[in-house]
């Protein structure tokens, strides 16, 4: 079920009700609500997948109450490499099995051996990528002690599958959202209004920002040689802002949701637009993620070591930058990706130069300074270039791109740009900045003004996302990973 649709318009109204007024002093039935509430919203897709989460579900639910069970270093070693092992061949089997059937059959072509296997045909599951990492985590989690277990299996189950952000985060840690449902919700207006009006906001980045951005960018990418360089070069420049309007999108629209039912989620993108190095963008940019990889590669595999030298630094870099690639896509182009953007986390490292605090994007000024504005720029500028490899159709459909973006052929404007369209991207990074030391942009927008005029600038919104509201249902970018 898409956020963007008519069916999720009738769904949430309906569970939010049924979830005030019959679950109001109930947790238990409440948790009972959201668990068949977040299995609907899943097998909305395909019932037959959701044994996928159920099995994910009980894998890990076991293996807490077992490591609960015991303080025997080997069986609990036993017990949390069950977990990884388990769900790793979930998530291997149907995203990247056929990644490697198709080099391992390359790679014996290259030698003049044919091996008769083909592909197989098999289903990549919505958000399977993110709800194994959330159920591994709680593993990991319990191993290492940081968290006590749980012996009920609605709980647990419900912090599985919690449908605002069951198919595309924020990846939500054990620590922070598993006791959210043992702990007695009551309703707040004042956070039910903040819901809606984050979900308002992450409709409006999703159905005129990064729809508008798709119609222009697939079009350009689907045959480049079509177009002048300079078309190519908008288009590549188009597709960060349209992946993060449509993925922070889904993430606002995700937290305000779980608002309304009065849990919280964590912020998942933090305006990484602003940032002026490249190393701060990726500590603003899908932040779950990131904080997971950081948590239980990054940090592991660097102090495991009693030689933590830059090099190991380096290493460690690099290792997580081809894994969170590759998380994201079977295919060369996405390690490929992921390694441009260890090159440029490396170079800091090897200048000793230090980190920014994450929470900088020119604090207390109303217009960033020249020198911010053009660093701005140049990280944005580098983030484009690798993720033509992101967008691409394998990595023949990203060197002709490529190829042709670097012919410097034709004129130098851009190709079939709507007005419109810039009028409203322009208005929505003006909205970004002045809101950029907020949870969400429009958080606090007009807060201290009349009510009116509150109101007057929620429908303006509502009537913009309408009038860019298409006929069809345009899918989150993230379903894909």
């Amino acid at each position: 079920m898409l956020f963007n649709s008519i069916d999720f318009a009738i769904f949430l109204p309906v569970v939010f009700l049924l979830y005030w007024i019959a679950g109001s002093k109930n947790l238990r039935l409440q948790n009972y609500i959201i668990l068949a509430a977040s299995y609907i919203f899943y097998g909305w897709w395909d019932w037959k997948f959701l044994t996928l989460i159920l099995i994910s579900t009980l894998i890990d639910f076991i293996v807490g109450v077992a490591l609960s069970k015991t303080d025997h270093p080997l069986y609990r070693k036993w017990w949390v490499a069950t977990s990884v092992v388990l769900n790793l061949a979930l998530l291997g089997t149907f995203k990247y099995l056929n990644f490697f059937i198709e080099n391992f059959v390359a790679a014996f072509s290259f030698f003049g051996a044919e091996i008769p296997i083909g592909p197989l045909q098999l289903i990549l599951p919505v958000g399977i990528s993110f709800y194994t990492f959330q159920t591994m985590s709680y593993s990991l989690d319990v191993y290492k002690k940081k968290i006590e277990p749980t012996n009920d299996f609605i709980v647990f189950a419900s912090y599985v599958s919690f449908f605002p952000q069951l198919v595309a985060g924020p990846i939500e840690r054990a620590s922070s959202l598993l006791p959210q449902f043992t702990t007695p919700r009551s309703f707040s207006y004042s956070h039910a209004v903040d819901g809606m009006r984050q979900i308002l906001w992450g409709l409006f980045k999703k159905v005129v920002i990064a729809d508008s951005c798709a119609d222009y960018i697939d079009m350009v990418f689907a045959s480049p040689e079509s177009y002048y360089s300079s078309t190519l070069l908008f288009a590549a420049l188009l597709f960060p802002a349209q992946v993060y309007c449509d993925f922070s999108g889904y993430s606002d629209i995700a937290i305000g949701t779980a608002r309304l039912f009065g849990i919280r989620l964590n912020k998942n993108f933090a305006f990484p637009m602003f940032s002026l190095t490249v190393s701060e963008f990726w500590r603003r940019w899908h932040i779950s993620l990131y904080s997971w990889f950081r948590d239980y590669v990054y940090f592991p595999y660097f102090f495991r070591s009693a030689k933590r030298d830059i090099w190991r630094l380096i290493k460690a870099t690099f290792l997580i930058s081809a894994l969170i690639g590759f998380w994201h896509g079977a295919d060369w182009t996405f390690i490929i990706w992921g390694l441009a953007n260890g090159v440029y986390l490396s170079i800091p490292i090897l200048m000793n130069s230090k980190k920014r605090k994450a929470e900088f994007v020119g604090t207390n000024q109303f217009l960033p300074t020249p020198i911010q504005f053009i660093r701005m720029n140049v990280v944005y500028w580098l983030i484009a270039f690798p993720a033509i490899l992101f967008r691409a159709d394998g990595m023949q459909g990203a060197e002709l791109f490529i190829g042709h973006m670097l012919s410097f052929s034709g004129e130098l404007i851009p190709q079939h740009v709507p007005q419109t369209f810039l009028l409203m991207y322009a208005l929505f990074f003006v909205v970004e900045w002045l809101g950029r030391n907020n949870e969400y942009a429009i958080e606090k927008t007009l807060s201290d003004q009349p009510a009116y005029m509150r109101w007057a600038l929620y429908v303006v919104i509502v009537f913009l996302t309408g009038m860019f509201m298409q006929t069809y249902e345009n899918p989150f970018i993230y379903f894909n990973f």
